[in-house]
């Protein structure tokens, strides 16, 4: 007898029936992304922030001074850990399977997230590029801004569903939509 393991999203009951054609204003599940928390030692925190910056395949998202959020959608957890490994002052530890990756775009996604995080999301304060840890749907998350009107939200795996629930519910006045991204 032979065991198969199945990867199940911890949101896949909250997607079942939202897949409808994507509205301008979307919140995309990401199904396996890498992430992992890495902590500079005392001392390295240039070195290997310069580094993590230079990583191909991996984003890097500020957290507090000397520790960081890397991302990525395009390499498993395998492979980041491998690149990680490598550097010099730096611990990294994997939180793929304990972390939930989401991405809310759109012309109103300021307006939604306004309703769950309380920081100033203007262009001017929030460039493109910026992240950081702070309150979201009353969980503790790291926002990341990614373009235009893109924003990343990286929440714990056991507050994904009431996060979920909660980005779904103020976006309703702006027809958002949800659904599973390959990447």
């Amino acid at each position: 007898m032979s065991l198969t393991l199945y990867h199940r999203h911890v949101l896949e009951d909250y997607l079942a029936g939202f897949e409808a054609k994507a509205n301008p204003n979307h919140l995309a599940v990401i199904r396996r992304p890498a992430i992992f928390s890495v902590l500079a030692h005392r001392g390295h925190e240039a070195s290997v922030k310069e580094t993590l910056t230079s990583t191909d395949g991996a984003l890097l998202r500020d957290c507090a001074p000397g520790e960081w959020l890397v991302v990525s959608t395009a390499s498993g957890a395998a492979v980041v850990e491998n690149l990680l490994g490598e550097i010099a002052g730096a611990s990294p530890v994997d939180q793929s399977d304990g972390r939930v990756l989401l991405r809310i775009s759109g012309p109103n996604v300021r307006k939604i997230l306004a309703k769950c995080v309380a920081v100033d999301l203007h262009p001017d304060a929030f460039s493109i590029g910026s992240s950081a840890n702070m309150l979201c749907c009353h969980v503790t998350a790291n926002l990341a801004r990614t373009g235009a009107d893109a924003f990343e939200i990286i929440v714990p795996r056991s507050f994904a569903g009431s996060v979920f629930e909660e980005m779904m519910e103020m976006g309703r006045e702006f027809a958002l939509t949800a659904a599973f991204s390959e990447g």
